[in-house]
């Protein structure tokens, strides 16, 4: 079938009324399968290169893979560079008195301070009755939330007793907001999955029913915030976003992402995974710190209903949610669709379990499901191909930017593992012969080089978590002092098996057509 998702199907770009920008006939749809499984088809396409490689020419192979360990290792340094820079930003932007840098810079293109209404909208499916409250009080504690803040609770049919949840929530949290509605997203509607993308396209499209065509709420000064069930804002995110949305000329064409930490049960996770935590969350804050790097909207962000209204809101059988908008928002606005960096960190909760092995279960299911935003990069590329009358450069940069990270993490993984690996396991006397040359031997000196950069970043992003992280409850104990300390020897071990081996997975999934289910993570 040609590549489409719901709402976004493909059809020819209209110049004008029955005028197609194609001269004759449309070039064939390339088959949707086809593009998914791109990274699933590199992915196995670089281990069969490798295992090639391995016998015809070993030493041409291990020199690939310490160039890719070195481009992983220098990454790193980036990272651990970038994150110093983005803590300075986040420590400013807490300084922050947002109203006056409002009274400072508003113009006549700037929104009247207090015309900004947000609209929060929380996918919620099997979440505990605790980690809602808990949402809606952080939210309630914003500012002027009884004012100027929506909340929908998005709930799916698809659990047992949801609208007597959410109507019990809605009478525990009266007057807290402007409005607070719940919704109930059907299940097994026609060419809809059930995920995060189909709840948050259905109570989007009844609350702007709601607001603007019901209540004559402006369409162009409501914010919509899309959030985990579980995401607690830092206590001036609203007023800054009021501040941003009002003063932005642009501001239909922006979605606002800051720095996501790992932090809402840092202290109930098992030590081994919270260096892993860590990690990830040092690469989202370098991201959105460095000034070169197209940032990505990362699990709860920010964009206009005007935007979302003209963009056809979300897609109703798609996981990695966030990424998807964005190309597709991009593409339906010629490319004009930017994201802004903000700077006020929001917490969220880490994959969990009662035990080890629920917690590694658990975080390696959350990393497939995450890496299922691999097919991104087929749908990026069938976008292309379906507007070629947009600019070239700027749609490669972000197809790149879609690309790289994906690929690295699989095929770049194969090269790196196994390209390291199998020459020393074909050719026994290869290892001597390499320990003998030393560091006079390029591809020794890289490897090495790679392993002492990693090692010592491991710590410095360590560190940077936990200066950041929340007060502990109580004192370390001696097995949690014990398990933090072999976290970093086995943090190799620990992302081969929590970060690359679900993401080949997933990329396989793509290649041979097999569906993911959306699955709900277990956190603490």
């Amino acid at each position: 079938m040609p590549y489409q998702s719901s709402g976004s199907r493909r059809n020819n770009v209209q110049l004008g009324v029955g005028q197609s920008i194609w001269a004759g006939t449309p070039p064939p749809a390339i088959p949707e399968r086809v593009l998914d499984g791109i990274p699933g088809y590199l992915a196995w396409l670089s281990l069969l290169g490798c295992i090639v490689l391995s016998f015809v020419s070993p030493r041409a192979l291990l020199l690939v893979a310490a160039v890719v360990g070195f481009y992983s290792a220098f990454r790193f340094l980036l990272a651990g560079i970038f994150n110093v820079f983005g803590l300075r930003k986040i420590k400013a932007w807490k300084a922050t008195d947002w109203r006056a840098v409002y009274a400072e810079n508003a113009d006549a293109n700037s929104l009247p301070w207090d015309a900004v209404h947000h609209v929060v909208i929380i996918p919620a499916y099997k979440e505990p009755l605790e980690v809602l409250r808990c949402t809606l009080e952080s939210l309630a504690a914003q500012y002027r939330a009884r004012h100027c803040m929506t909340v929908v609770l998005a709930m799916e049919a698809a659990e047992d007793n949801c609208a007597e949840k959410a109507e019990h929530l809605v009478k525990a949290y009266h007057g807290q907001f402007a409005h607070l509605f719940y919704t109930v997203h059907p299940r097994g509607l026609p060419g809809e999955m059930q995920c995060k993308s189909a709840n948050e396209a259905w109570a989007t499209r009844w609350v702007k029913r709601q607001l603007v065509d019901d209540l004559g709420y402006d369409l162009d000064t409501i914010l919509v915030t899309t959030m985990d069930a579980d995401t607690i804002w830092h206590h001036n995110q609203f007023e800054m976003l009021t501040c941003q949305f009002a003063l932005n000329p642009q501001r239909h064409l922006r979605l606002w992402q800051g720095p996501i930490r790992y932090h809402g049960n840092i202290w109930e996770i098992n030590p081994l995974l919270r260096l892993v935590n860590a990690y990830s969350g040092a690469f989202e804050l370098a991201y959105l710190a460095s000034p070169w790097w197209t940032p990505m909207p990362m699990s709860s962000y920010s964009l206009s209903l005007r935007l979302l209204d003209t963009s056809g809101y979300w897609d109703s059988d798609v996981i990695a949610d966030e990424w998807h908008m964005f190309i597709k928002a991009y593409f339906a606005r010629n490319g004009a669709v930017k994201l802004e960096r903000t700077f006020l960190p929001f917490l969220a909760q880490a994959a969990g379990g009662e035990t080890l092995r629920k917690a590694f279960r658990n975080r390696y299911m959350q990393t497939l499901r995450h890496a299922w935003g691999s097919k991104e990069v087929g749908y990026m590329i069938a976008k292309m191909l379906e507007h070629p009358e947009m600019e070239f450069p700027p749609a490669f940069r972000l197809l790149f930017r879609l690309a790289h990270d994906i690929l690295l993490a699989g095929p770049g993984w194969i090269i790196l593992t196994a390209g390291s690996q199998l020459p020393y396991l074909v050719h026994s006397d290869l290892l001597g012969n390499m320990f003998a040359e030393g560091m006079s031997n390029p591809t020794f000196a890289l490897l090495n080089v790679s392993f002492a950069m990693v090692s010592i970043l491991g710590i410095v992003f360590w560190y940077q978590d936990v200066i950041s992280r929340p007060p502990r409850p109580k004192p370390m104990t001696m097995s949690e002092r014990l398990l933090t300390l072999l976290s970093f020897p086995l943090l190799p071990i620990l992302t081969l098996f929590l970060v690359a081996i679900p993401t080949l997975q997933a990329q396989t999934r793509l290649m041979l057509g097999s569906p993911l289910q959306f699955r709900v993570t277990q956190k603490g």
